[in-house]
């Protein structure tokens, strides 16, 4: 992501946002004790491939830096994460992807 452009909590709605050129892109989440489920990936059509990985790794440093697990409930946040073996630790113990 670049440095200009911040990922936004938005906790009344429980999703991770960015806005570009008036577009959104989200993550849906919900929490439970010290887990953070990731339920859903929302990227606009034209924002691609390389944008989406940008935004997963932006939010994980998120959570990383709250000291959260994360449960990807989302398919295409789970295939992010078998890809990015570096955010293996985020996963709770005995979750497997």
């Amino acid at each position: 992501m670049s440095n200009d452009v911040a990922v936004k909590d938005n906790d009344f709605l429980r999703q991770f946002e960015i806005r570009i050129d008036g577009k959104l892109a989200k993550i849906e989440y919900s929490s439970q004790e010290k887990k953070i489920f990731l339920t859903k990936l929302v990227v606009p059509e034209n924002f691609g491939e390389h944008f989406k990985d940008d935004f997963i790794a932006s939010v994980l440093q998120l959570v990383e830096q709250r000291n959260l697990r994360v449960v990807p409930t989302s398919p295409e946040i789970a295939r992010f994460l078998r890809k990015h073996k570096e955010y293996k630790d985020l996963l709770p113990v005995g979750i497997r992807i």
